[in-house]
């Protein structure tokens, strides 16, 4: 995501500008809890109806990326984890996921990555509430090794607001 005019934006300043531009995309803003904001989406979307999410960015100023955990409760889908990498992923390079003490090993696309599993959805999550950071690391296209690295205060909250958000939207 490029902020108007300044992809080098202080961090302090990158995350409420994030949060302005998703809620210009989603319809109920949840609340910004430290690094993490909660938004609800109550129409029915391309993704399958309404859809509730807590989201973050890297923190390091001018990335692109975010990290994600979202529902869509007519699909029956509750935490699922969503990472955009803020590079290009080499074809064939791993993504790991480092929640504190936890590794996690991630099914990935060019510049997306997720848990395998809802079990893993699951695991991410709990570790997230209890950690401090995590960290998303692979090759970049030019094999050059990157990771994202996100700050987890607030994450637990905003997790839990979006997943009240859409409680009822069934």
């Amino acid at each position: 995501m490029r902020f108007a005019g300044d992809v080098k934006a202080p961090w302090p300043l990158a995350l409420p500008l994030m949060i302005m531009a998703t809620a210009a995309q989603a319809r109920d803003s949840l609340g910004v809890f430290e690094a993490w904001g909660a938004f609800r989406d109550p129409t029915p979307s391309q993704s399958g109806g309404p859809r509730c999410y807590a989201i973050a960015m890297p923190v390091a100023a001018g990335s692109e990326g975010f990290a994600a955990v979202g529902s869509w409760p007519r699909q029956s889908v509750r935490g699922q984890v969503h990472f955009r990498l803020s590079r290009m992923r080499m074809g064939d390079a791993a993504v790991i996921l480092n929640v504190g003490d936890r590794r996690f090993t991630l099914v990935a696309g060019q510049v997306d990555a997720w848990a395998p599993d809802a079990r893993a959805d699951a695991a991410i999550i709990a570790a997230m509430r209890s950690a401090t950071s995590m960290s998303v690391q692979t090759r970049d296209a030019r094999g050059r090794g990157f990771a994202d690295t996100y700050a987890l205060r607030g994450a637990a909250t905003a997790i839990d607001a979006a997943a009240l958000g859409c409680a009822r939207l069934r």
